[in-house]
C-alpha cells in the first residue's frame, strides 16, 4: 500500500491536475458536515484522494471521474469548487440533507454524464449554464425545493435520456423546452407548477418510454401524434387541466402501454373502445373526469390489470361488468364510484380477485343486498358502498374480514343490528353505517378495535345504552357520532377517558340525566352537539378545561343555571347554542357572546343582559343594604305594603263586577279590527317584502319557536309572527294558535289580521301569522323595563282589560279555551292602552264537563311556576 501510493504522490507531481482535484476535494469537503466520525475519516493527507471513500479516479491520467457520497447522511452545502473536477464523469450526491444552492460551476463540466441531486433540500432556480454540460444523459434532481423557469440551455443537451426533476416548485412551461430532446427515455416531472400545452412535436421523441407529467397545470388537449409513440410504456398527465375527447384509436399504436392515467382533468365524451387492445395495461386510471355513457368493452383480457379507477364520472351501464373482472386475479383497487352504474350488485363481487384491498363501488344506482360471501376477499382494506340502495342486513361474519380499514355504508336501507363481529377487526380505523334503518342496540365489542378512530351510527334507529364497554376498550376515538337514534339512559362516566375525541356527535335522541364531570378530561375536543335530548342540570365546571371548543350545542334540552362565564375565555369558540333551556342570570358579551350570528340563547326566559341584538330583558341589580339603610328600606316597605294590598282589592273588586256584568249580558266586545281582511290571501313574497326582507331593523322579538317582525301590509301596520318548524313543538303550537284564533273575536284579545289557511308560504321549513299592531309593546316592559310608568288608574284598567279576555275565553266561547301561558310578556298594549291577550300557541280548548270535582288533563304548560320579577310566590287568579 505504501508502494502505492508513493507511485501515485509521484505521479501526481508530473501531472499538475492531481493537486488541483485533491486541493477541490477538501474544498468540497470543507462545506459538509457529517454525521459522525467515520464519514469522510479517509479524506486526509495520509493517502491519495484517489483513495478516498466516494471517490474514483480514471486509470490514465488518475484524475477524479466519478463523486459519489450518496445516502451518506451528510449536510451543508455543494462547493462552487466542485467545478475545478474537469475529468468528472459522475456525481452521485442524492439522499442526503443539502440545501443552498446548485452551484453554477457545474455548467464547466463538460465531460459530466450523470448528475444525481435527488432527496435532499437544494433551492433556487436550475443554473442556466447547465447546456455547458454537453455530455449529459442523466439529469437527475428530483424531491428538492427548486423554483423558477427551466433554463432554456436544457434543450440545448441533445444527448440526454433521463430528465427526472419530479416533486419540486418548478414553474412556467416544459415541453417547450424540450420537444427537440429526441434521445429522451424517460421525463418524471410530476408535483411541479408546470404550465403550457403539450406540443404535436411531442411526436419526435420516438424512444419515450416513460411520460409522468401528472399534479402540474397543463391545458389544452393531448396531441395525436402522442398516442403514435409505440414504444410508451407509462402515460400519466393527472390532475391536470386538460380537456377534449380521446381518440378513437388511442389504444392502436401503443401496445406497451402498462400505466394510463388521466385522472381529474376535464375529459369528456365516450371512453374509446380501442382501450380494449391494450392488454398489458396494468393500470387504468380515469378517476374524475366527464366521460358518459358505457364501458364499451369487457375486462376478461386485462389479465395483468392491477388498478382500476372510473369513479367520478357519468358513466351508465350494468353493474354486472363486475363479473367480467373476476378474471382479473391481480386486481387490487376497483373503484367504479360515483357513477350511473345500476342493477342489482352480483353476487360475483365476492369472487373477485382475492388480492382485491380497495373495493369502491359506492354513489352509484344499485340495488340488493350485500353478499355473504364477501368474507372470501380476505385482504380487503377498505370498502366503500355508500349512497345506494341496499337492502338487507349486513354479513354477521363481516370480521372474517380481519384487513379491513375503512369500512363506508352510509345511505342505503340496511337492516338489522350491527354484526358484533366487527369488534374483531384489530385494524379497523373507520366505520361509517350512518343513515341506514339499522335497529337495537350498539354492539359493545366495537369498543375492542384497538385502531378504531372514526364511528358514525347517525340517522338510524338504534335504540338502548351506551354502555360502558364501548368507552373501556382499546379503542381511541377522534370522531363519534350517534346522533338521531333512539339512544337513552345516562352518558358512562368512561366517556371521559377518550382524550384524542375532537367531534362527539350525542344530539337528537333520548338521552338523560346530568353531563358527566369527566366529559372535561376530554381536552381535544372541538364540536360537541347534545342537542334534543332530556340532559339536565348544570353544565360541569370541568369544560373550564376545553378550551380548544369551536362549536357547541346544548339545545332543547332541560339543563339549568347560570350561563357559564368560561365560554368568554375559549379563544376559537364561534358557534353556541343554549337555546330551549331553563338557564338564568346574566348572559355574558365579550367574546363569542358578541356576535349575535354566533350565540343563540332563545327559549330560556330567566336570562337578562347579553348585547342589545339578543333582545333580553335589563337585569335588576340586587342592592346590597345593611345599618340604617336596612331599617329605611323596613319603613319603606311598611308603607308599600298596604298600598299593594289596596291595590289588589281594588282590582279583584273591579274583576268581580265587571265580570259578573259580562255573565249578565253574554255579549262579546268585538276587537275593533277591520275583519274584512281576515280573509286576504297573503303570500311569502308579500311578507318579505312587508318586513324588508325580515331584517333585523323590524325585529319586534324573539319567541320560543320563532320571531316577530314589524311591517307595512297594503298600508297597514301589522306584526308578522314568523315560526321556525325545526324548533320542538313548533308545528304544534302554530296549529294551537291557528286553531284559538278562528274560533274568538274579543276587544281584549289580540287581532289576527288573515286566518291561517290564507297564508301562502313557500318555506316548508316556516309559517307565518299576520296579528294587529300593538304599538306600546307588551305589559312586561312596562311593568319591569325600568323606564316606564304607569299610573294606579292604568294598573286596575289593564287588570280589568284581561279580566274581559279571561272570562270571554273561560265562559263565552262555544268551547272554553285556556290559555295556559297568561304572563305580563303575553299582554300587549294598543295605542290607546287597551291589553290584549295574545300568544295562543300552548293554548286548550276544555272539553271536559265543567265539575268542581273533576280533574284537568291538560298538564301543566307554558312558563312553569311563573312568577313576575320581585314575587316571592305564584299567586293563581280564579275567574
Amino acid at each position: 500500500m505504501q508502494n502505492i501510493t508513493l507511485s501515485l504522490a509521484l505521479h501526481s507531481i508530473d501531472h499538475p491536475g492531481n493537486a488541483t482535484d485533491h486541493a477541490a476535494l477538501l474544498a468540497i469537503k470543507s462545506q459538509l458536515k457529517v454525521p459522525s466520525n467515520w464519514v469522510l475519516s479517509s479524506w486526509n493527507d495520509s493517502i491519495h484522494h484517489c483513495f478516498w471513500e466516494g471517490v474514483k479516479c480514471g486509470r490514465k491520467h488518475k484524475r477524479v471521474t466519478v463523486l459519489d457520497l450518496s445516502s451518506r447522511g451528510l449536510a451543508g452545502t455543494i462547493s462552487p469548487f466542485i467545478g475545478n473536477l474537469s475529468f468528472l464523469k459522475i456525481i452521485n450526491f442524492y439522499n442526503n440533507s443539502l440545501y443552498g444552492e446548485i452551484p453554477t460551476q457545474l455548467g464547466n463540466l463538460v465531460r459530466l454524464h450523470v448528475l444525481q441531486l435527488f432527496n435532499n433540500t437544494l433551492v433556487g432556480e436550475i443554473p442556466g449554464n447547465i447546456s455547458g454540460c454537453v455530455n449529459l444523459r442523466v439529469f437527475f434532481i428530483a424531491n428538492n425545493k427548486l423554483e423558477g423557469k427551466l433554463p432554456t440551455g436544457l434543450g440545448a443537451l441533445s444527448k440526454l435520456i433521463h430528465f427526472l426533476v419530479h416533486i419540486n416548485n418548478l414553474t412556467g412551461p416544459l415541453f417547450d423546452i424540450i420537444q427537440n430532446l429526441t434521445s429522451l427515455v424517460t421525463i418524471a416531472a410530476i408535483e411541479n407548477s408546470f404550465t403550457g400545452t403539450i406540443p404535436n412535436s411531442i411526436g419526435r421523441m420516438h424512444n419515450l418510454t416513460i411520460l409522468e407529467a401528472g399534479e402540474n397545470e397543463f391545458s389544452g388537449t393531448l396531441p395525436t401524434s402522442l398516442f403514435n409513440i409505440s414504444s410508451l410504456e407509462v402515460l400519466d398527465f393527472n390532475d391536470n387541466q386538460l380537456h377534449g375527447e380521446l381518440l378513437a384509436d388511442v389504444g392502436v399504436n401503443i401496445p406497451r402501454l402498462t400505466w394510463f392515467n388521466l385522472a381529474v382533468n376535464n375529459f369528456t365524451g365516450l371512453i374509446p373502445i380501442t382501450i380494449q387492445n391494450l392488454t398489458a395495461l396494468e393500470v387504468i386510471n380515469f378517476l374524475e373526469n366527464n366521460f358518459i355513457g358505457n364501458v364499451p368493452f369487457y375486462f376478461g383480457n386485462f389479465h395483468k390489470l392491477n388498478i382500476l379507477f372510473l369513479g367520478g364520472n357519468f358513466l351508465k351501464g350494468d353493474i354486472n361488468l363486475i363479473d367480467t373482472l373476476v378474471n382479473c386475479s391481480q386486481l387490487r383497487i376497483l373503484d367504479l364510484g360515483p357513477n350511473h352504474f345500476s342493477g342489482i350488485l352480483p353476487k360475483s363481487v365476492a369472487n373477485l380477485s382475492t388480492s382485491l384491498q380497495d373495493l369502491n363501488i359506492g354513489n352509484n344506482l344499485i340495488s340488493g343486498k350485500i353478499p355473504e360471501d364477501i368474507t372470501n376477499l380476505k385482504n380487503l382494506e377498505m370498502l366503500w358502498i355508500d349512497n345506494c340502495n341496499l337492502t338487507g342486513s349486513i354479513p354477521q361474519d363481516f370480521g372474517k374480514l380481519y384487513k379491513l380499514e375503512q369500512v363506508v355504508l352510509s345511505s342505503n336501507r340496511l337492516e338489522g343490528r350491527i354484526p358484533s363481529s366487527l369488534g374483531n377487526i384489530s385494524h379497523l380505523s373507520g366505520l361509517y353505517l350512518d343513515d341506514n334503518v339499522l335497529k337495537e342496540s350498539i354492539p359493545p365489542h366495537l369498543g375492542n378495535c384497538q385502531s378504531l378512530l372514526y364511528l358514525n351510527l347517525s340517522q338510524n334507529e338504534l335504540n338502548g345504552t351506551l354502555g360502558d364497554e364501548l368507552f373501556e376498550g382499546s379503542a381511541t376515538f377522534i370522531e363519534l357520532y350517534m346522533s338521531h337514534n333512539h339512544l337513552e339512559g345516562s352518558l358512562p362516566l368512561e366517556m371521559g377517558k377518550q382524550n384524542n375525541l375532537v367531534l362527539l356527535g350525542l344530539d337528537n335522541n333520548k338521552f338523560s340525566g346530568i353531563i358527566p364531570d369527566s366529559l372535561g378530561d376530554c381536552s381535544d375536543l372541538q364540536h360537541l352537539f347534545m342537542d334534543g335530548n332530556s340532559f339536565e342540570g348544570n353544565i360541569p365546571s370541568s369544560f373550564a378545561s376545553l378550551a380548544s371548543l369551536q362549536e357547541i350545542d346544548f339545545s332543547r334540552n332541560n339543563l339549568s343555571g347560570p350561563i357559564p362565564a368560561f365560554f368568554s375565555k375559549f379563544p376559537i369558540l364561534y358557534y353556541l347554542n343554549l337555546s330551549y333551556n331553563d338557564f338564568e342570570g346574566r348572559v355574558p358579551t365579550n367574546s363569542v357572546f358578541a356576535n349575535v350570528s354566533a350565540v343563540f340563547v332563545t327559549g330560556n326566559s330567566r336570562l337578562c343582559g347579553g348585547i342589545k341584538q339578543l333582545h333580553l330583558p335589563k337585569c335588576i341589580e340586587k342592592i346590597k343594604s345593611s345599618g340604617k339603610k336596612k331599617r329605611i328600606m323596613s319603613h319603606t316597605l311598611k308603607l308599600i305594603i298596604p298600598i299593594v294590598c289596596a291595590f289588589i282589592g281594588v282590582v279583584a273588586i273591579s274583576a268581580g263586577l265587571y265580570v259578573a256584568s259580562i255573565k249578565k249580558r253574554k255579549t262579546p266586545l268585538l276587537s275593533g279590527l277591520t275583519m274584512g281582511n281576515a280573509t286576504m290571501k297573503v303570500s311569502y313574497d308579500m311578507l318579505l317584502k312587508a318586513t324588508t326582507g325580515f331584517s333585523s331593523a323590524n325585529l319586534l322579538g324573539i319567541g320560543s319557536f320563532g320571531s316577530v317582525f314589524k311591517g307595512i301590509l297594503d298600508g297597514k301596520t301589522v306584526a308578522v309572527k314568523v315560526l321556525n318548524l325545526q324548533y320542538r313543538f313548533a308545528s304544534k303550537s302554530f296549529m294551537a294558535e291557528c286553531n284559538v284564533l278562528r274560533n274568538i273575536r274579543h276587544r281584549n284579545l289580540i287581532g289576527i289580521i288573515t286566518a291561517c289557511s290564507s297564508i301562502d308560504f313557500q318555506r316548508n321549513d316556516f309559517r307565518a301569522l299576520v296579528y294587529e299592531f300593538m304599538p306600546n309593546g307588551s305589559l312586561d316592559k312596562w311593568l319591569h323595563g325600568g323606564d316606564r310608568n304607569m299610573s294606579l288608574a292604568q294598573r286596575v284598567d289593564l287588570a280589568i282589560d284581561v279580566a274581559h279576555a279571561i272570562s270571554y275565553l273561560h265562559h263565552d266561547c262555544e268551547t272554553p279555551i285556556v290559555h295556559c301561558d297568561l304572563k305580563p310578556s303575553n299582554i300587549l298594549l294598543d295605542n290607546d292602552m287597551v291589553a290584549h291577550v295574545g300568544d295562543f300557541g300552548l293554548a286548550r280548548f276544555l272539553t271536559q264537563p265543567r265539575h268542581p270535582n273533576q280533574s284537568s288533563t291538560i298538564g301543566i304548560k307554558g312558563t312553569i311556576g311563573y312568577a313576575a320579577p320581585g314575587n316571592n310566590r305564584v299567586i293563581p287568579i280564579y275567574i
